[in-house]
């Protein structure tokens, strides 16, 4: 299949995808690649910058100051060069209390990174507080690539143009919100980066699995985090809400080391959220995006509800395992049974693939089979499947199942590959526009042969056209 791509116009990009070794081991290298801290004070958006650089949603991002609070790295990538992202809290000069710890974060960052990215509000120009990062990161010694966001237009690139005053060189012009000048920038932050990292070790991959705890308010997941640990480590209340910072454990289960994130119950969408809650909501989207795998709880003795499903439907989005606990389960009789089955096929029938347990949290039964259903949901998330099989497989399913025509066409599906993992994407090359419906026949018949029980999977197509004869 791949021979015949050669009729046809490939980006360099599709080529780099292509010729991509089949194996994990872009993990693997994680140690050596060098560290990029992104720093700046609140609100001027590098969070905003860091999904642009990662070309997904990775970092939570709102319009209020303040939502990022830990660092956090992640696996980037421009023009084949990989390195390590991490992103901060706002750096402020007279902060107290919870911003002085998220401050001492960011200054721990620029020392253990190998290049600082320093982003300015160009809207807002260079403030007091931007001068005093300037002398944080000139003392660190450290190459610094000077962002001036938030230029839209071409009108707001003489605002970016005065920040040559805080004397850290070229202020390169974005706008992170819509990409403009994106590239520039990451051309400019390869010349400063160094092959292998100075600081090796500093972000280094692996540690405990890390899993959160999700589900509406009062379904019982302090409770489990509890009966999991052996003893009561957080509040356990009738009263909804109890729980509104994420909680952190570090529990033993099945000879394994687990990180376990209890997180506040997901009332309603978040922007239609209010105070304390608002931040909770937020803050358990962050757990949620710093987890592997999610175990979704549901109360089996309600019926189901819409933000049961609205619940699991995050976890799906954000690309996270997934696991469904039916909580309560000692509490039931045949004919809630009866009816709590009839509703999983009509309200979860997005995600048969998700693994399933009946637990109690209260009483500690079937505890034995969450760890083996969270390992399967992990397996799956981790898997690569390679590309000759997978081209073998498809080829099957074209001459089983081809595309209907459509307007006198066929699209005729040219090859295949695994982009990446953690969830499993896989990038189709077609020679033209495959359906939707035949695309989720593609995913189902992907599951049915290699499994990826637990783990959400996305299949894109890339359209491309015959090479036109000189």
């Amino acid at each position: 299949m791949r021979a015949g791509l050669e009729e046809f116009e490939l980006s360099d990009e599709d080529r780099d995808l292509i010729e991509r070794e089949d194996s994990g081991a872009e993990l693997e290298a994680g140690e050596t690649r060098p560290v990029v801290a992104v720093v700046g004070r609140p609100n001027v958006g590098k969070s905003t910058l860091v999904n642009r650089i990662l070309g997904r949603r990775e970092a939570v991002v709102e319009d209020v100051p303040g939502v990022t609070r830990d660092r956090v790295a992640y696996d980037a990538e421009w023009t084949g060069h990989r390195f390590t992202l991490v992103d901060t809290g706002g750096w402020e000069v007279d902060a107290r209390g919870i911003h002085l710890r998220v401050a001492e974060q960011a200054e721990v960052a620029v020392e253990m990174a190998d290049v600082v990215m320093f982003v300015v509000d160009a809207t807002v120009g260079a403030t007091d507080t931007d001068e005093a990062v300037v002398k944080l990161v000139r003392r660190s010694g450290k190459p610094v690539v000077l962002v001036a966001n938030k230029v839209d237009d071409l009108r707001a690139e003489a605002d970016a143009a005065m920040l040559w005053s805080l004397g850290l060189g070229q202020p390169w012009p974005v706008s992170a919100l819509h990409g403009r000048g994106s590239g520039d920038v990451l051309d400019a932050l390869l010349e400063a980066l160094p092959d292998v990292s100075g600081v090796s070790g500093a972000y280094s991959r692996g540690g405990p699995r890390r899993v959160a705890l999700l589900g509406r308010p009062n379904v019982g997941k302090s409770s489990l985090l509890n009966q999991l640990a052996g003893e009561d480590r957080v509040v356990v209340d009738p009263v909804a809400g109890t729980t509104r910072d994420p909680v952190d454990e570090m529990i033993e289960l099945g000879g394994k080391t687990w990180r376990f994130v209890d997180t506040a119950g997901i009332r309603r969408r978040v922007h239609q959220t209010r105070g304390a809650d608002f931040y909770a909501s937020l803050r358990t989207q962050t757990a949620l995006e710093k987890a592997e795998v999610a175990v979704v709880l549901i109360d089996a003795e309600e019926p189901i509800a819409e933000q049961d499903v609205r619940v699991i439907q995050q976890v799906v989005d954000s690309g996270r395992a997934l696991v469904i606990a039916y909580n309560k389960w000692d509490l039931l009789d045949e004919e809630r049974r009866y009816y709590l089955e009839r509703e999983i096929e009509k309200e979860l029938v997005q995600v048969p693939w998700a693994p399933r347990v009946n637990i109690s949290a209260r009483t500690g039964r079937h505890m034995d089979r969450l760890v083996p259903a969270i390992e399967t949901a992990l397996d799956s998330w981790d898997t690569r499947i390679p590309t000759g099989r997978l081209n073998a497989f498809l080829g099957e399913i074209v001459a089983g199942h081809p595309h209907p025509v459509r307007s006198g066409k066929q699209p005729r599906i040219l090859f295949a590959t695994q982009a990446s993992t953690r969830p499993p994407r896989f990038v189709v090359f077609a020679s033209g526009f495959l359906e939707a419906g035949y695309r989720r026949f593609i995913e189902r018949r992907l599951r049915e042969e290699f499994g990826f029980e637990g783990s959400p999977i996305e299949v894109s197509v890339r359209v491309r056209e015959k090479r036109r004869r000189r």
